[in-house]
């Protein structure tokens, strides 16, 4: 059906859709949806071979108009445009160095050469799933393009937000499926060995501490003595001569408690160039570089807010802490002028902050030492909130001593040992079926074990040294319980 043209003399309102046929032979729109920076109207344009398709492509406008979704005004972005902006501008000031590593791997090995020419508004969730099959097709992991998904994901969300594109493709796509590794906490025995075995390490303790407080590996390394707080108390009798002799860290049966703030990680961070782009050092990795930069060793703060937080510390792990402060002091003294003073409770032979991969391989050490199956570090992390699983320990408190944002966590870290389930089935077994109570019958296996001759005599003897009132009793029920000619050889002990 034609539109009806417009009675000759009026015109449309401010601000109204306009649909007209060009002199091109095609039919155009235009959409008022809002204001230019400079105060002009941002008036869009679509057009198309038939009136119908026009009008179906007006009234999507402006249902993006009334929704707020129209995307900014200008020249749409591309996705290697995009993408380029938000890791180098947006992330890098927001994310930790570490998140970057991950993000620019996914941008520019996959992302960019994968669906970097597409018009960012025009990128469809098809396009990404095609694209995370050839990253697998090509012998990538799942896992990576996982990742990749992940990150576009987020770019894509801040581009949303700016309203650059109207919907994001990435929320629609379907990533591959990851095959989540099963972890399997240690054992109690296993965790004793384990203990017993870094007693006698060098930085033992911080394995201990891993097993028993499940702190990450930034968070271990990153402890100072300042973060420490013990209290010691007397363990002799409290009249004893210790108390008044000596003070209660000195007492041979001394008890100590104490706290733990975790306040700082370390990381490892990678090196970068430092060569200018017109004459540069032929080296491929940065940590090669002459003049490499802002990588290292380095102190920063924990993950998130719910990491920095403060968990008390068993007698033992005090104990632990103790002895390691003292074999400390001795490297201390052997360094002399070599040794870094910087507070550290774990460190090198130098007094800096132990390398992340020294104590990768001290733990794998350990573990060959303690005569336990290989496993990862984190491993240790998901053996202590299994312990707390195992404890009955709340949710709350336990999110507090892991550090945890997110309940959701628990899931993950908490597993179930064999022990507890063994445990469980007993306690249904012994509601749904349990076992008959002690009655009055004769049977001598369930009431008790058979008098002898010898018993018989001692009873006779001490019965008869019973008031009367007592004596016929008690005579009587052995006389119950008895078999045989003597009314009391063979009968059973009453229980």
């Amino acid at each position: 059906m034609p539109r009806r043209k417009r009675p000759e003399g009026t015109r449309a309102p401010n601000g109204a859709s306009s649909i007209y046929l060009g002199n091109d032979g095609y039919w155009h729109g235009r959409v008022t949806v809002g204001t230019r920076d400079d105060g002009r109207p941002d008036r869009r344009h679509v057009q198309a071979k038939t009136e119908a398709e026009v009008i179906e492509k007006v009234r999507k406008l402006e249902r993006e108009r009334d929704e707020g979704k129209v995307r900014q005004p200008g020249r749409a972005w591309t996705v290697e445009k995009w993408l380029t902006y938000w890791v180098e501008n947006i992330a890098a000031a927001t994310v930790r160095p570490t998140t970057m590593v991950g993000y620019r791997a996914s941008v520019y090995k996959h992302l960019i050469p994968g669906v970097g020419k597409h018009r960012l508004d025009r990128l469809q969730p098809e396009h990404l799933e095609r694209l995370y099959a050839r990253m697998q097709q090509n012998g990538l992991k799942a896992a990576t393009a996982h990742l990749a998904h992940r990150t576009v994901r987020v770019a894509l969300n801040e581009a949303k937000r700016r309203r650059y594109i109207t919907e994001n493709p990435a929320k629609v796509a379907k990533p591959p499926r990851v095959e989540e590794e099963e972890i399997v906490p240690f054992t109690v025995a296993e965790a004793r060995r384990i203990l017993a075995a870094a007693s006698r390490m060098r930085n033992g303790s911080r394995f201990i501490i891993a097993l028993t407080l499940g702190l990450r590996r930034g968070e271990a390394l990153g402890l100072k003595w300042s973060d420490i707080t013990v209290t010691w108390k007397h363990g002799c009798p409290k009249k004893s001569a210790c108390r008044t002799a000596y003070r209660a860290e000195e007492c041979e049966q001394r008890r100590g408690s104490g706290t733990l703030t975790i306040r700082r990680a370390i990381q490892q961070r990678v090196w970068k160039h430092g060569c200018p782009d017109a004459k540069p050092c032929g080296h491929r990795y940065g940590a090669h570089c002459p003049q490499r930069h802002s990588g290292g060793v380095v102190a920063t703060d924990v993950k998130s807010r719910a990491g920095r937080r403060t968990v008390g510390l068993p007698h033992p792990v005090v104990e632990a802490l103790e002895e390691h402060r003292a074999r400390q002091q001795v490297e201390r003294e052997t360094a002399r002028d070599e040794w870094e003073e910087g507070g550290w409770v774990f460190t090198n032979r130098w007094g800096r902050p132990v390398h992340p991969t020294v104590d990768f391989d001290a733990w794998k050490a350990l573990l060959r030492t303690a005569n336990v199956r290989d496993a990862r570090l984190h491993d240790a992390r998901h053996t202590a909130a299994t312990m707390l699983l195992v404890l009955q320990v709340p949710l709350p408190a336990v999110m507090e001593i892991m550090g945890w944002s997110e309940a959701s966590m628990a899931k993950r870290y908490m597993h179930v040992p064999h022990e507890l389930v063994t445990a469980i089935a007993d306690q249904v077994s012994g509601m749904m079926w349990p076992e008959p109570e002690p009655g009055d019958g004769r049977d001598t296996a369930e009431s008790g074990p058979e008098l002898t001759a010898d018993q018989v005599a001692a009873i006779r003897e001490l019965a008869s040294t019973m008031p009367e009132r007592l004596r016929v009793r008690f005579e009587a029920i052995l006389s119950d319980d008895a078999g045989g000619d003597d009314p009391l050889v063979g009968g059973v002990v009453p229980t």
